[in-house]
């Protein structure tokens, strides 16, 4: 069943969505605080970083905690980032995006895990320039466990597979020519490791044109950051490369069927 098929579902699925959506987003926050700070994200109730005062449920729900509190803790009376604020509607749209593109499906749930962990992996690497293992491990395990579910024939595998160390080694390859160059780290191992992952999610063209929005969203998120600073920083490359994979993951196939057809 589609939830296309009946309107009201489909309104009743979308604001489910939206809510879990915010919930995880709040979720992913935390832990990508917690990973970047050395603390377990599995284990110990949310905390004010400024004060240590134990959250209550009410300080809690998604968005509207910190619209409630004016983004203020209510014991010591610090501000609150509006980080919090924008990655819980942000992964609220993400979800509900998910759910629109890929419907009810094991497809859906499997590239939800994957934006998950590039949801994550941004937000560590943002703050601690860090890709957690973690993040490739679980979107690898979602794609190997749901393959039974979504098998499309051992040549597809393969492709996928290949596209993983196509991208993964020839990146390698690249990245250990260009230190030795540079005399400096060129990218870091885990955008390698991150393009393999992509290589199995969207295949070898799919990965192809990631590869090449995440060089363009690279260059554009280093020149924002430095807007106004006198002192060159760097900035991370992993959220440019989760950006690009998660627009091709949900808005690609158009792209990908145009440059296919220029190709038959």
């Amino acid at each position: 069943m589609s939830i296309y098929e009946y309107q009201p579902l489909l309104i009743f699925l979308v604001i489910v969505a939206a809510m879990f959506g915010a919930a995880m987003g709040s979720f992913l926050n935390c832990a990508a605080y917690r990973v970047v700070h050395g603390e377990s994200f599995l284990k110990g109730r949310s905390k004010c970083p400024s004060c240590g005062h134990l959250l209550g449920a009410l300080e809690l729900i998604p968005i509207l905690s910190w619209l409630i509190q004016r983004g203020r803790c209510k014991a010591c009376g610090q501000k609150i980032s509006v980080r919090y604020l924008l990655t819980e509607l942000a992964f609220a749209c993400i979800t509900v995006l998910c759910l629109l593109r890929f419907d009810l499906t094991v497809l859906c749930l499997r590239n939800y895990v994957f934006l998950c962990c590039l949801f994550l992996l941004t937000l560590t690497d943002l703050e601690g320039m860090l890709i957690p293992d973690g993040c490739h491990i679980i979107a690898v395990i979602a794609w190997v466990v749901t393959l039974p579910f979504l098998f499309t024939g051992w040549g597809d595998v393969g492709l996928r597979i290949l596209a993983a160390l196509l991208f993964g080694g020839g990146l390698l390859v690249i990245s250990l020519v260009m230190d030795h160059l540079l005399g400096r780290d060129s990218l870091g191992g885990g955008d390698i490791k991150l393009f393999a992952v992509v290589g199995l999610y969207l295949g070898i063209l799919g990965t192809l044109f990631t590869l090449m929005l995440s060089c363009i969203l690279g260059l554009l998120f280093h020149l924002l950051s430095r807007a106004g600073e006198e002192e060159e920083k760097a900035f991370p490359f992993g959220p440019a490369i989760a950006v690009a994979a998660g627009a091709m993951l949900l808005f690609g196939e158009p792209l990908l069927n145009w440059y296919r057809g220029l190709l038959l």
